[in-house]
């Protein structure tokens, strides 16, 4: 190949050209220059924006997420691995292996060292970026744990299982407080940006939210048709975003009363997330 392309370089360099979008800039300027072209390939009229696609697990993905540097991407899925991958290439960098059971989630601690690992297995896993090797297990889990989250500042993991939300102490490796309240699974638990809140979305139609000081309930969320999949805060903190049954629901923190509906999917919202000035909501159905 590589004395194909020195000896024929213009060539292989039309040869790319004709399948490039047909609006993009780089066909405007110089697909003029190749006249003696009398058959072209269909292609679309603008560049995808898909930009790669990381492949390597053998079963489905059930979630993913970047480094809070934007370096790493780790990905969860039913084939009872995490993997890492890097942005640059595109390429796995990492394969996280211990659990037995289907990952469901996976996020980076706030300093990007640590990965960590919600599973079907009742186990909470910890996991070094650099090495990949695993660091710590938070067990006490009666069932499958949907999500695992950190704290702001990296010291607390918040795990939600069965109807409970677990608090633990990442410097010791133990259960610092249970928020117990829903009266059935608990899909879901974030922190507020500041770490003085955990908002929890469950199976029983609402949205809690506790205080971490004191593993208190200090407000519900209502008003669902049906089970919450997930809830996020905004930026300042000052909204919750909750996805159930067709829609996003907003949530005014100091009042604790619905301030917005975004409708419009015809199928159940699985997720929704701020955009990191706020303006926006991403949701997925």
């Amino acid at each position: 190949m590589k004395s194909i392309i020195e000896m024929a370089p213009l060539q292989v360099y039309y040869s790319g050209l004709l399948f490039t979008p047909r609006s993009s800039l780089i066909r405007v300027e110089y697909f003029k220059s190749i006249p003696w072209v009398t058959m072209e390939p269909k292609v679309a009229d603008v560049w995808s924006s898909l930009i790669q696609t990381l492949e390597g697990h053998t079963e489905g993905v059930q979630s993913a997420v970047f480094s809070p540097d934007g370096k790493l991407v780790a990905s969860a899925s039913w084939d009872n691995t995490v993997r890492l991958w890097d942005t640059s290439t595109g390429k796995v960098c990492g394969v996280l292996e211990g659990h037995t059971e289907v990952v469901n989630s996976a996020v980076f601690s706030p300093d990007g060292k640590l990965v960590a690992s919600a599973s079907r297995d009742n186990t909470v896993r910890l996991w070094d970026t650099s090495t990949g090797k695993e660091c710590g297990v938070l067990g006490a889990h009666d069932s499958r744990v949907n999500s695992a989250v950190f704290s702001p500042d990296g010291k607390l993991v918040a795990s939600a299982s069965d109807d409970l939300v677990r608090l633990w102490d990442l410097s010791t490796g133990k259960q610092c407080g249970v928020l117990e309240g829903h009266t059935e699974g608990v899909k879901s638990a974030v922190f507020s940006p500041d770490g003085k809140l955990v908002a929890s979305a469950s199976w029983d139609k609402t949205v809690r939210l506790w205080d971490t000081s004191t593993a208190k309930q200090c407000g519900v969320l209502g008003a669902y048709d049906s089970h919450v999949d997930s809830a996020v805060f905004s930026p300042d903190g000052k909204l919750v975003a909750s996805a159930s049954d067709g829609s996003v629901r907003l949530w005014d923190i100091s009042t604790g009363k619905q301030c917005r509906v975004l409708e419009g999917h015809t199928g159940n919202v699985t997720s929704a997330v701020f955009s990191p000035d706020g303006k926006l909501v991403a949701s997925a159905s």
